[in-house]
């Protein structure tokens, strides 16, 4: 009998034949769907020979929800979500002008869906831009319900924006002057520079980006919990802390804190792995020459930070040595934990692309992680085929959601790449603990992929690359590709 996912003690707790609502999507969406859900219900019949079953229950939102009911966003369809825990959407469009900026937004707040989950992977043939896309499989934890999310944003000359700026030039004067041109005398300066050819009167737009320890703990705590569970070997904090020291370097500060506090066994970090490894590799070493090798601006210390520096070995040593030193046999314990390092965000952004192997499990603020689930989606194929996820841990509750946009020119055609929401579902799959039918997801892409059997923007791809035997296919084509190559 159909029943609903609930969560009990920290558990998920799927029934056999478990309601999942899902939104079907604009523009493209529904042509989309109607080949993913064959593609999903075929995997789980099969690995399951018909012991499990979903049962679709579809709900409303976007253009066809306004459409039927006024409502851009029913609270039937919040309240579909809020009880039966776990579904799956299509691309929606934003409604243009006032109320909910984006829907998808709106969806993952009002639900607190804190983790949006990016896993980036590549299938053998598909093309891309980079020469060894191979090397390009990580994981990324973008924090969902903070940074830019929170959505305090406003416009030049309106009356919040001058609130702002008033507190600031009366309260913070030293940090009102670095807004160049937030002042009457500023603007006269440019005019006098540029003999009045711009516009000079005095419009600053304020944004203010609000991160807290709470929802930085709990998202970094959940790439954690993800790496330790699926033997990752390290999770990057990527941040922008060296500028923004007290909103991105918080977040990275309390990163490492909480991994030492919470996962202390299971964890090493990288700056630990550098005393760890000198103390190994010259048992006699004492604590400053240690510091001096891990630091080599040392001598250019005061005494006072060369003695922080000292004190900092000196403490890991003493705290970790005998559970993360070597064994009795003489092999590093700390070279089987988990490593936790940071990365600032412009150098990931160009090591993801020459280094990829150096990461593995990302979390990051959400402004960060927009940009890096996207580019690193370019560089496995594109946002077509890239999946995604915003889950709450805590409550299990989850919607998985293809990545791209509407495309309304392609509407109704049967042409587009269905790939996003399937590998979505694989990830819903997979997240229920219904592995096997995920892996013959997997499979069927991999199997539908080499085979060149493909949509129309890899099939154009690939003949621009040379690749001979490329077969086009509609999306509904690829979709029974994919079920034909899981056996």
């Amino acid at each position: 009998m159909p029943a609903k996912i609930t969560m009990s003690a920290g558990k998920l707790s799927v029934p056999d034949q478990p309601i999942i609502p899902f939104i079907e999507g604009d523009g493209t969406g529904p042509d989309i769907w109607r080949a993913s859900v064959r593609v999903l219900d075929a995997a789980v019949n099969k690995a399951y020979a018909g012991k499990r079953k979903i049962h679709w229950q579809e709900v409303l939102a976007g253009e066809k929800a306004f459409n039927k009911t006024g409502n851009w966003l029913p609270e039937e369809t919040l309240a579909a979500f809020r009880d039966l825990l776990v579904g799956i959407k299509g691309p929606l469009t934003t409604p243009v002008g006032g109320g909910i900026r984006s829907l998808n937004v709106a969806l993952r707040q009002i639900l607190d869906l804190y983790v949006c989950l990016r896993p980036v992977r590549w299938f053998k043939g598909v093309p891309s831009p980079v020469k060894r896309p191979q090397d390009c499989e990580m994981v990324i934890f973008r924090e969902n319900t903070e940074d830019i999310y929170a959505g305090i944003d406003f416009a030049a000359g309106s009356p919040e924006a001058k609130i702002i700026l008033d507190a600031l030039s009366e309260k913070l004067p030293k940090e009102f002057k670095k807004i160049r041109f937030g002042t009457q005398e500023a603007g006269a300066g440019w005019a006098a520079q540029t003999g009045g050819q711009f516009p000079t009167d005095v419009a600053v737009g304020v944004g203010i980006k609000p991160v807290s320890r709470i929802g930085s703990n709990r998202l970094i705590a959940a790439a954690i919990e993800y790496a330790l569970k699926e033997k990752r070997k390290s999770v990057t904090l990527v941040h922008k802390g060296n500028i923004m020291k007290f909103t991105e370097g918080a977040f990275k500060d309390w990163g490492y804190d909480i991994a030492r506090r919470s996962f202390r066994e299971h964890i090493v970090t990288e700056r630990e792995s550098w005393i760890l490894g000198n103390k190994e590799a010259k048992p006699d070493l004492s604590a400053e020459a240690n510091a001096r090798m891990i630091d080599p601006g040392y001598d250019m210390m005061t005494p006072d930070q060369q003695a922080k520096l000292v004190k900092e070995v000196e403490g890991v040593l003493s705290s970790i040595w005998a559970t993360h030193g070597p064994d009795r046999d003489g092999k590093s314990k700390w070279k089987s934990k988990l490593m936790i390092k940071d990365s600032i965000a412009d150098i990931t952004l160009q090591q993801v692309l020459t280094r990829p192997r150096d990461f593995d499990v990302i979390a990051t603020l959400n402004l960060n992680g927009d940009y890096l689930s996207d580019a690193l989606a370019a560089q496995i194929g594109g946002i077509g085929i890239a999946p995604g996820a915003n889950i709450n841990y805590a409550t299990g509750h989850a919607i998985f959601e293809a990545t791209h946009g509407t495309a309304p020119k392609y509407a109704n055609l049967d042409q587009v790449n269905p790939g996003s929401v399937i590998l979505s579902g694989e990830m819903m799959l997979r997240y229920m603990g219904w592995t096997e039918a995920a892996d013959l997801i997997i499979k069927g892409m991999d199997g539908a992929i080499s085979a060149k059997t493909v949509t129309y923007d890899f099939e154009r791809l690939m003949k621009a690359e040379g690749e001979p035997g490329v077969t086009k296919v509609k999306c509904s084509e690829f979709g029974d590709a994919v079920i034909k190559h899981m056996n």
